[in-house]
């Protein structure tokens, strides 16, 4: 059986779903981790690779972006190695309070979701890699694009820290960057130094090295 959950989580993930388009498949991934740097986020993902990230249960300017077909078939398959969330996930070890993750599955009519402080099921741990993986692309997007708009001195720092991440494949949904990224790289009025950047990490995700 799946867990049930306080109200507060139940209306967290109604406003996910009303927000989010569409009665197909999707996947709904929650952290809430007072203290921390968000202390509250969420992913949602459908069939067809359309992401959605927030940092507030009613941000009505999400981050949006194209999972690949690739990725989003490796995401929904983890799902269903986990059924879908019908059974707890919760380890019985004593491990300190990392934050309560939450996993929510619906198609139509069908829902069901499990949360859980850390998890030692395999596929569990997977597919909240690839959530938070998602999650921190999203906030290099927030971070470079603010930077690029409202403090140019900034894009260098935005722009190393973004290169960094490509190179330790912590990014999905790469082709997000790439308007910003031009536009750097295309405008005299940043510094040198980050229009080359920009441009590197450009053609770094346009043409991949093997």
């Amino acid at each position: 059986m799946a867990r049930t959950f306080p109200m507060k989580w139940s209306l967290i993930l109604w406003f996910a779903s009303a927000l989010f388009a569409g009665d197909g498949p999707r996947l709904i991934y929650t952290r809430s981790f007072p203290g921390s740097v968000p202390a509250f986020m969420q992913v949602i993902v459908d069939k067809a690779g359309n992401t959605e990230y927030r940092e507030a249960v009613d941000d009505d300017l999400p981050v949006k972006f194209q999972l690949t077909a690739a990725d989003t078939q490796t995401v929904f398959d983890l799902a269903g190695k986990l059924d879908y969330f019908k059974h707890p996930l919760e380890s019985p070890l004593k491990v300190a309070f990392m934050g309560t993750k939450t996993f929510h599955y619906e198609n139509g009519d069908q829902k069901s979701e499990t949360k859980f402080n850390f998890s030692e099921d395999p596929a569990a741990r997977d597919l909240q890699d690839w959530f938070e993986r998602m999650a921190e692309s999203a906030e290099h997007h927030i971070d470079l694009d603010r930077a690029a708009k409202y403090d140019k001195l900034g894009v260098v720092k935005a722009l190393t820290l973004l290169g960094s991440a490509l190179e330790r494949k912590r990014l999905v949904g790469l082709d997000q960057f790439l308007p910003t990224l031009d536009r750097i790289a295309k405008n005299e009025t940043y510094m040198h130094t980050a229009r080359v950047q920009a441009a590197e990490i450009s053609e770094a995700i346009r043409n991949p090295k093997p």
